[in-house]
């Protein structure tokens, strides 16, 4: 029983992180999508395939991630596993974030 309420808080709170992160970059990176891409319409296609992508990576690591865990014998170990679970998918999305802005960063340097 301690496993599924494990599940459901990581899940409820890994879903809300990505879909809230994804959705504020999505709507605060079109003015750096827009510089790099000067098609108004190529921009948010992009922009929307970018998302997309983000979704669907970080949303099936975290499925498969719920593969990985150890049986939870208590409720210290139910925080322990869930928090450093969480803390592990808040630094894929700082990576992915970091990567995509340094790629921005480049292509835009090339067109300068």
């Amino acid at each position: 029983m301690i496993n599924i309420v494990s599940y459901i808080i990581y899940i409820t709170i890994t879903f809300y992180i990505t879909i809230f992160v994804g959705w504020k970059f999505y709507k605060l990176g079109f003015v750096y999508m827009n510089s790099l891409i000067k098609d108004t319409a190529v921009c948010e296609s992009t922009n929307r395939l970018l998302l997309t992508g983000y979704y669907l990576v970080n949303l099936g690591y975290a499925a498969i991630n719920l593969n990985n865990w150890n049986p939870i014998q208590n409720y210290h170990e139910l925080i322990a596993e869930t928090a450093s679970r969480i803390g592990s998918i808040i630094l894929i999305l700082c990576i992915l974030h970091y990567i995509n802005m340094t790629t921005i960063y480049l292509l835009r340097k090339k067109t300068i």
